[in-house]
C-alpha cells in the first residue's frame, strides 16, 4: 500500500478513529496492535478481517458476550520462563493463569452451535490446539490470588501445619508474658510491637532490665525498650527455621513447575497473540457498534458506491450532541470515476471528499463503516491525498508550490488502481493560470484512469468535467431562499460559489457589491447556469436511456419467459394426450386377455372363423394404438432433441425426460443405455434420457421401496423441527429437501417456530448449500409468518 503524503491519516482525520479503537482495547499489547494499523490491499483478507468483526457486533447485539476481559502482558514472563533452570515466581504463573483461564473460556464458546452462527470467529481459534492441563499442573500449585497452595506438596502442607502450631503456641506464651508484665507496670500502654520479623514487648526503659529477653530496638527518644522475652526466643526460632523450610519447598515446587511448563512456551506465545487478535476485533465491533456501522458488498471490480454513508466522526459527534447528520449517496464507477464538487464554502465539500477517503481506509483496515448494507465497495492500492495548507519553511514551500509538488507525485505514481482527493483544486495562485495547470493535472489524472474526489471553485474545470468523459460534476445544494447550506450532495450537476448572495447577507456595501458585478459581468454567470442545464439535460437523457435499456431486457426475459412457457405447455399437452394412449394400451392389453378367453370358448366350440376375426381385429387395433404412441413420443421429444444436441457417454448422470430419479450411465448398445439407478440396472432408450447433476449423497435409514408410486405418494412436503436440537434440525431439513428433489417436488414447507431467529436463520443456511434457483419466502402472519419458511423449487 502507497499512502502520500506521510500525513495522510491526519489529513483524513483516521488517527482519531485509531484513539477511538485504542480506547475499546482491554490490554496494553491490543493498544499498540492497533497503532500500528495498516490499509491493506488484498480483497480476500479484508473480506476475512471485516466478517470477524461483523460476526463480534453480533454476538453484542445477540447479547451473547464473548469470554474475554483486561488482559496481562506475559511476554516478559515467557522469555524468562524459556531459560533453563530459570524459576518464574508466583506473580508470573499467576498471569499466565489468567491468560490460560480466557483462552479456555473462548475454546468452551464455540460449542457446536456457535461454530455455525460464528464461522469467522472459530476460523481464527481453529488452528490452534487447547490442553487443559496446563491450567491444572499452575492450578495444583497456585491459587486464584497468586499464591501458593497450602497443599501444592504434602512436605509443604506439613510444614505449614507445623508453623500454624508453633504461632498458636507463641501467640498463648506471649499473651500470658504480656498479662503478667502488665498487671506488674512493666508495660507502656502501647503492650506489644515487631521489631525485625519478632513478635516484642514494648517496655519502658526504667524497667528493662527487670524482664530477661533479647532488646532489638528502642524507640528514638530513647524512654521505651522492645524486648522480645526470653520464653519465647526458642518458639520464634522454631517459626524462622520453618519459614526457612517453606521458603525452600516453595522454590523446589516453583522449579519443578517451570521445568513442566517451559515446552509449552511457544504455544502460550500463540494464546497470547489469540487474545490480542480477539482484543482487536471487539474493538472493532464495539467502535461499529457506536457509529451505526455495517459490511457493505466487497467487489473485484473498482468501485465506490455508498448510500446512506455518513462521516464517522462527524456521526459520533452530532450523535452525542443529539444532532442529525445529513447523510449523503455517491456512485464512482468506470464511466464516472472524478467526482468534481463544487458548491459554496461551509456548504460541506471537504466533509464529504474527506468521508469518502476516510470510508474507504477504514474498510481496508478492516472496520465496518457507516454505510447502507446495499453499498459496493471496490479496493485501491494506493492513497493520494492533497488536503489543508502544506506550506513549508524548511522546505522553502510556498502553499501552491506545496500543491504542484503534491501533482508531480501523484502523477507520477498514479495508476487505475488509486484514489485521490484534493481539496480546493488549482487555489492558490492567479486563477487563470491555476485554473489551466489545474486543468491539465486533472486531464492527465483521467487518462491515468484514477478514482477521486476533487474540490473547486474554478468554473473552467466544472467545463472541462461536463465534457470529459470519465468525470462528472457535483455540488452541495444551497438553500438559496434562506442562504444556509444543507450539506446535500446532488451528483450529476456543478454548484455556485453564492459569493453575491453570501455578501449581501452578510451585509457588504451595496457600492461593493455593484462595482464587483460590472466586473465580474455576466458572463461568469451565465456559464454557471448554462452548466447547470446542460448537466441537467445530459442526466435527463441517461436516465432515459437507462430506462430504455432496462424495459429493453425486460421485454426480452418476457418473450423468453413466453417462448419457454408455450414450450412446456406444448410439451405437457403432448405429454398427456401419451399418457391417455397409454393407458388405452393397457386397457386393450386387458381386453386382449378377455379376447383371449373368448377364442378359447370358441374353439372348444368348433367355431375357427369367428375366432381368427376377432384375433385378426384386436392385433389391428393394438397396433394402431402402438404407432399413436410413438408418433407422439417423437412429437414431445424431437424438439427438445433439436434445442439440447447433447451427446450421453458412459460415466454420465442421466434422469429420464419423463422425470424421476438420477442414475449412471454404465454402456450404450444401439441407442440404448444401460442405467444404474440406485440398486438397479435398467435399459432405456437414449432419446428417452436428459443429462442431470451428480445426485446429492443421501444416506437415509429407511429401507428404499421399489415401486416409485408408493414412494411418491408416502412424502409430504411439509416438516416440523420446532423442538429440536440445531444438529438433529438440519439433518431433516437436508434429508427432507433431497427427498423432495428426488420426488420432483416443486413447493415445501419447513415449520421452525420464531423464538430468536436463530434456527431460521440456520434452515436458510442450510437450503443455500444447494446450488440450484429456488425462492424462499415466509406466509403471511395469520398462516405462521416468520416461523414458517416457503421454498419453490
Amino acid at each position: 500500500m502507497e499512502l502520500e503524503p506521510k500525513d495522510l491519516y491526519e489529513k483524513l482525520e483516521f488517527n482519531k478513529v485509531i484513539e477511538l479503537l485504542e480506547e475499546a482495547c482491554l490490554g496494553e499489547q491490543g493498544r499498540e496492535a492497533i497503532h500500528n494499523i495498516r490499509p491493506i490491499d488484498d480483497r480476500l483478507s479484508i473480506e476475512r478481517l471485516l466478517e470477524e468483526v461483523k460476526e463480534y457486533k453480533l454476538t453484542i447485539e445477540q447479547n451473547d458476550p464473548f469470554p474475554i476481559k483486561t488482559y496481562f502482558d506475559i511476554t516478559e514472563d515467557l522469555r524468562m520462563l524459556e531459560i533453563v533452570d530459570f524459576v518464574l515466581p508466583e506473580e508470573g504463573f499467576r498471569r499466565i493463569n489468567i491468560v490460560l483461564l480466557f483462552v479456555r473460556d473462548m475454546f468452551r464458546f464455540f460449542n457446536a452451535s456457535r461454530r455455525l452462527i460464528y464461522p469467522a470467529l472459530y476460523d481464527i481459534i481453529r488452528p490452534v490446539s487447547f490442553d487443559e492441563s496446563l491450567i491444572e499442573a499452575i492450578e495444583r500449585v497456585i491459587d486464584e490470588d497468586g499464591n501458593i497452595r497450602p497443599d501444592a506438596s504434602p512436605k509443604l502442607l506439613k510444614i505449614r501445619k507445623s508453623i500454624q502450631a508453633r504461632q498458636k503456641e507463641l501467640d498463648k506464651v506471649f499473651r500470658m508474658l504480656a498479662n503478667d508484665y502488665r498487671n506488674k507496670g512493666l508495660l507502656s500502654d502501647n503492650v506489644e510491637s515487631f521489631r525485625n520479623g519478632r513478635r516484642v514487648l514494648s517496655v519502658p526503659s526504667e524497667h528493662k532490665r527487670k524482664i530477661r529477653g533479647i532488646i532489638h530496638d528502642e524507640s528514638t527518644t530513647g524512654k521505651t525498650a522492645f524486648i522480645e522475652p526470653e520464653a519465647v526466643i526458642e518458639i520464634n526460632n522454631d517459626i524462622f527455621d520453618l519459614e526457612t523450610d517453606e521458603r525452600r519447598e516453595i522454590y523446589r515446587i516453583l522449579k519443578e513447575l517451570s521445568t513442566t511448563v517451559r515446552p509449552y512456551v511457544p504455544l502460550m506465545r500463540d494464546f497470547q497473540e489469540l487474545i490480542i487478535r480477539f482484543d482487536l476485533v471487539q474493538a472493532k465491533a464495539r467502535l461499529a457498534v457506536r457509529m451505526n456501522a455495517n459490511l457493505p458488498r466487497l467487489v473485484k471490480r473498482l468501485v465506490i458506491s455508498v448510500q446512506d454513508a455518513y462521516h464517522p466522526l462527524l456521526y459520533l459527534k452530532n450523535k452525542q450532541a443529539d444532532k442529525t447528520t445529513v447523510p449523503f449517496t455517491l456512485t464512482l464507477s468506470q464511466n464516472n470515476r472524478l467526482l468534481m464538487l463544487s458548491g459554496p464554502n461551509a456548504g460541506g465539500k471537504s466533509v464529504t471528499m474527506k468521508s469518502v477517503g476516510l470510508l474507504q481506509l477504514m474498510l481496508q483496515c478492516g472496520l465496518l463503516i457507516p454505510v447502507s448494507p446495499e453499498s459496493e465497495m471496490g479496493v485501491f492500492g494506493k492513497f493520494f491525498a492533497d488536503i489543508g495548507d502544506q506550506q513549508s519553511l524548511e522546505d522553502d514551500l510556498s502553499t501552491y508550490s506545496s500543491r504542484l509538488a503534491n501533482a508531480r507525485l501523484f502523477l507520477e505514481h498514479a495508476d487505475d488502481r488509486t484514489l485521490v482527493l484534493i481539496d480546493e483544486f488549482g487555489s492558490g495562485t492567479d486563477p487563470k493560470i491555476g485554473g489551466a495547470i489545474a486543468e491539465g493535472i486533472l486531464r492527465e489524472l483521467n487518462f491515468r484512469k484514477v478514482f477521486g474526489v476533487i474540490t473547486t471553485h474554478y468554473s473552467n474545470l466544472k467545463v472541462f468535467a461536463f465534457k470529459t468523459k470519465g468525470l462528472v460534476n457535483g455540488s452541495m445544494f444551497f438553500d438559496k431562499d434562506h442562504l444556509l447550506p444543507t450539506y446535500e450532495l446532488k451528483v450529476g450537476r456543478p454548484g455556485s460559489s453564492y459569493a453575491f448572495e453570501i455578501a449581501e447577507k452578510i451585509g457588504l456595501d451595496d457600492r461593493v457589491m455593484q462595482y464587483a458585478r460590472q466586473k465580474i459581468g455576466q458572463n461568469e454567470k451565465a456559464v454557471d447556469e448554462l452548466l447547470v442545464d446542460l448537466q441537467r439535460e445530459k442526466q435527463e437523457s441517461e436516465e432515459l436511456l437507462k430506462e430504455l435499456t432496462q424495459k429493453q431486457q425486460q421485454l426480452d426475459k418476457l418473450i423468453r419467459n413466453y417462448e419457454q412457457l408455450h414450450l412446456d405447455l406444448e410439451f405437457r399437452r403432448k405429454k398427456v394426450k401419451l399418457e391417455t394412449k397409454e393407458k388405452d394400451f393397457e386397457q386393450t392389453a386387458q381386453q386382449n386377455k378377455e379376447l383371449e378367453r373368448i377364442i378359447r370358448e370358441i374353439k372348444e366350440a368348433q367355431n375357427l372363423e369367428k375366432a381368427k376375426e376377432l384375433a385378426m381385429k384386436a392385433k389391428e387395433n393394438r397396433r394402431q394404438i402402438e404407432e399413436e404412441i410413438v408418433q407422439i413420443k417423437e412429437e414431445i421429444y424431437q424438439p427438445i432433441r433439436a434445442n439440447k444436441k447433447i451427446e450421453i457417454k458412459i460415466g454420465d448422470y442421466v434422469k429420464m425426460r419423463s422425470g424421476g430419479a438420477t442414475g449412471l450411465v454404465e454402456a450404450i448398445e444401439k441407442g440404448k443405455a444401460v442405467v444404474l439407478m440406485g440398486q438397479m440396472r435398467m435399459k432405456i432408450n437414449a432419446a428417452d434420457l436428459l443429462q442431470a447433476n451428480e445426485p446429492l449423497d443421501v444416506q437415509s435409514q429407511r429401507s428404499v421401496q421399489t415401486d416409485a408410486v408408493q414412494q411418491v405418494a408416502a412424502f409430504q412436503p411439509k416438516i416440523d423441527v420446532r423442538g429440536m436440537r440445531m444438529e438433529e434440525a438440519m439433518k431433516m431439513v437436508e434429508d427432507f429437501v433431497d427427498r423432495a428433489l428426488i420426488n420432483s417436488t416443486t413447493e415445501l414447507r419447513i415449520v421452525h417456530g420464531k423464538g430468536d431467529g436463530i434456527l431460521r436463520k440456520f434452515v436458510r443456511q442450510k437450503l443455500r448449500e444447494y446450488n440450484m434457483p429456488m425462492e424462499i419466502s415466509h406466509p403471511p402472519a395469520e398462516d405462521g409468518g416468520d416461523g414458517v419458511t416457503i421454498v419453490r423449487l
